[in-house]
């Protein structure tokens, strides 16, 4: 489908402890919205796939602490805070359920959001949501990711960073011995081996933790009136996210939908790797109908 540039409306809502920014593309009453959210990635890494539908109003949005959307509180933000901010966002719509394409930790937060909110979604795409604990090497996860937590709180971004992108590289489940894999370089991730002395990544301090210790409620998912489809991507065979996905697929009773790229098969040229977001789209698409 030929994309586009369709004007973009910026508005901000206020939700307790944060004010969510959020753009929207097209009229919300010219169709059921598609709401298209990551976490911690904010709503410039959806622009390119955004910009494929042209045919409904599409919704992208900065998360709690992520770019425009300012939090008044520190600490970790669970699946559950930004499910409720979710919630509140689709209520301040007011035109009734949307269609909710979640990756990564948006597709924890869409599963969240589902698991109280299931009205408020008439489909939900989850896009490698890191629902870790499901995984048979679970255990080791959650020591890797401590580690970057403890990496990330005495050197920085850069070490901390590096260990996750080698994490993230992974194929396979991880065995114990993987705690004694030396440290990466992060110059060779293209990350600063400097301490900037900051500990406010979005990532890193508010989100890590709590997305990828996130267990499904899978009694409630069951009962929820939610379509609920889980995507992977066709390279990212093998890797925590996709491993994850497949799992939960598994215990929904449905098959899991293969996407085009990997892990952000979605992004276009002006964010980071490019994946193929009109290829994307079209797998979206036909899930959508």
């Amino acid at each position: 489908m030929t994309t586009i540039d369709r004007p973009v409306t910026t508005a901000t809502l206020d939700v307790p402890g944060a004010t969510l920014t959020y753009d929207i593309r097209g009229s919300l009453k010219s169709g059921t919205p598609l709401l298209i959210v990551g976490s911690p990635m904010d709503a410039g890494g959806f622009a390119a796939l955004a910009a494929q539908f042209v045919d409904r109003p599409v919704v992208t949005y900065d998360p709690r602490g992520v770019m425009r959307s300012p939090r008044d509180t520190p600490g970790l933000s669970t699946p559950e805070l930004h499910a409720d901010d979710l919630h509140r966002l689709i209520d301040a719509f007011g035109v009734g359920p949307v269609d909710l394409f979640g990756s990564s930790g948006g597709a924890v937060n869409g599963l969240a959001l589902v698991t109280v909110h299931p009205e408020q979604v008439r489909t939900l795409i989850a896009h490698e949501p890191p629902a870790c604990p499901l995984l048979p090497d679970h255990s080791v996860i959650k020591a890797v990711i401590d580690d970057i937590d403890a990496s990330y709180q005495r050197s920085g971004m850069g070490p901390a960073m590096a260990k996750f992108a080698m994490m993230l590289s992974q194929t396979g489940p991880l065995e114990p011995s993987y705690l004694a894999v030396p440290a990466p370089d992060p110059s060779m991730f293209g990350m600063s081996t400097e301490d900037d002395g900051s500990r406010d990544d979005a990532l890193l301090s508010q989100n890590l933790q709590s997305c990828t210790g996130y267990e499904p409620d899978f009694g409630a998912l069951a009962q929820a009136s939610t379509r609920i489809v889980i995507g992977a991507g066709r390279e990212s065979t093998g890797e925590v996210s996709a491993r994850a996905a497949a799992e939960v697929a598994k215990r929904l009773g449905v098959e899991l939908t293969m996407f085009p790229g990997g892990h952000a098969g979605f992004t276009g040229d002006g964010y980071g790797t490019p994946g193929d977001p009109e290829g994307f789209a079209a797998v979206l698409r036909e899930i959508l109908g």
